[in-house]
């Protein structure tokens, strides 16, 4: 069926023409009509299946004309997300006059409060920050004819119940109500029945399954094999554009440097990130100028970014749900990709959880000539002194032209000034008469000695008198001239 079968004006198609969208997915389909009819509808499908247009563009066509003020609201539960459905609002509507603005946390809200002072008809936002704006009575919701809430289960899963509930109480009764998801657990459900009146259910797909085009794979390895894997499948095949999910930020940034140090082009993106350097580093992504992405789950939902050609689990999310969003981000638009898992034999009862969700048993590979019994590599602490990690060289040290009689002697103190102190405090006094026992004193230069290292001392440093700078005072003034 094409678009133009769906009832979209003239605007909407030719928009869609100009994107190089031939044919609806299976939730356009469904969806559309139903919304250009002022029902309202709770949907889901799986991921990569066009769920944003799929409420979009009736979105724009039932809004009609601009008037300037806000007339419809979508909430999503990253920031990433927000920019990414407002960028896709000015896409489908290139061809209306509507004005739509994101409105999102981890920058400064000047340009935002610019962007409301002209006069939109569309915001995409994040909870928090548009309550922000709404306690600040910079916002009238009073005009809200469509509100919309995308990845519902998400926005739940991150603690934002709440907000959703704040921001509806203060969003006229009479509205249209839309709803979209790729799972519906039983809370969004919940949800549904207190903010939307007499919903169209509508499941496109199969419930928490993974798209047809994925090609999935696990990949058993010992936990601290996982980096070398990484590197030697980078090696082997071209993966580009890659993205790579950790658990954790600390362990995207400790990959990202890897990587780097090992001369590839990556980005990392992760909630320690500025929100900047997040949309920098998913702008150099997306226009393949960093082909490696690093990155937690906050892109695991939502994110389009087309051709991706693998996703790496490097570490296993907590749920079956997080592990279907995130291979998710390749083989969409019905296209195909490849999401390889790195297993450690802690990971076996998510594994098992994993299959019996998607009800595959999925294929476990072991690369030729990779050494799965590698041990663990021996690291030495950053804090013990550089001494007690590589013995003093005075033959290193010394200069070719200098005596190396004083740095010997050098040498033999550093090496002492690190060893334990006598246990019974000892004898070996200094000779400037201070309370500091060292074990292995080698005594009082010689005048020979003190000649050859104020030679060298004036050789390399053009002086031998180094005194301290101290502060010059008066007693009879007390004027200090460095006080600080």
């Amino acid at each position: 069926m094409p678009f133009n079968e769906l009832g979209l004006t003239a605007e909407l198609s030719q928009a869609l023409k100009a994107s190089a969208y031939q044919r609806p997915t299976a939730i356009q389909v469904q969806s559309i009509p139903v919304i250009l009819a002022g029902r309202d509808v709770a949907g889901t499908a799986q991921t990569g299946t066009g769920k944003t247009a799929a409420f979009v563009l009736p979105m724009l066509q039932r809004l009609g004309a601009s008037t300037g003020k806000l007339r419809a609201l979508i909430l999503t539960p990253t920031r990433e997300l927000a920019v990414q459905v407002e960028a896709s609002i000015r896409k489908y509507g290139r061809f209306t006059k509507l004005r739509s603005t994101a409105i999102y946390g981890g920058v400064s809200q000047k340009n935002q409060e610019e962007a409301l002072k002209k006069g939109v008809d569309i915001i995409v936002a994040t909870p928090g920050r548009f309550l922000d704006l709404l306690n600040q009575r910079l916002l009238n919701l009073s005009t809200i004819e469509i509100l919309t809430l995308d990845e519902a289960d998400r926005m739940l899963d991150m603690g934002f119940l709440p907000d959703i509930r704040e921001i509806v109480r203060h969003v006229p009764k009479e509205r249209q109500t839309l709803l979209f998801t790729a799972t519906l657990p039983p809370e969004v459900l919940d949800l549904t029945r207190s903010v939307q009146s007499d919903p169209v259910l509508i499941q496109a797909g199969e419930a928490r399954t993974p798209a047809a085009g994925i090609d999935q794979v696990f990949y058993p390895v010992p936990s601290h094999l996982k980096n070398d894997l990484l590197l030697e499948l980078l090696e082997r095949e071209t993966m580009q554009p890659l993205l790579v999910f950790t658990k954790t930020k600390h362990g995207a940034d400790r990959l990202h440097s890897l990587l780097e140090r090992r001369r590839f082009k990556v980005a990392r993106i992760h909630s320690g990130r500025t929100q900047s350097q997040r949309q920098a580093a998913l702008e150099s992504f997306k226009k393949s100028h960093c082909p490696i992405l690093i990155a937690t789950d906050i892109v695991a939902r939502g994110i389009d970014v087309q051709n991706i050609s693998h996703v790496i689990n490097f570490d296993l999310p907590n749920n079956v749900d997080d592990y279907i969003h995130r291979i998710g981000r390749t083989a969409r638009a019905e296209k195909v990709g490849m999401a390889y898992s790195f297993v450690s034999p802690e990971d076996e009862a998510t594994v098992r959880l994993i299959e019996k969700t998607i009800r595959r048993k999925l294929a476990r590979i072991r690369l030729d000539g990779f050494d799965y019994d590698a041990p663990v590599k021996s690291r030495v602490s950053r804090t013990e002194p550089s001494v007690l990690r590589q013995p003093f060289s005075a033959e290193r040290t010394a200069p070719k032209n200098g005596s190396p009689k004083v740095f010997d002697r050098f040498a033999h103190g550093l090496a002492a000034a690190h060893r334990k102190p006598r246990p019974n405090g000892g004898s070996d006094r200094r000779p400037n008469g201070k309370s500091e026992w060292v074990e292995g004193r080698i005594g009082i230069p010689s005048d020979e000695e003190r000649a050859e290292l104020k030679r060298l001392q004036i050789k390399i440093f053009g002086t031998s008198n180094f005194r301290r700078n101290k502060p010059r005072s008066s007693f009879r003034t007390g004027h200090t001239r460095d006080r600080y």
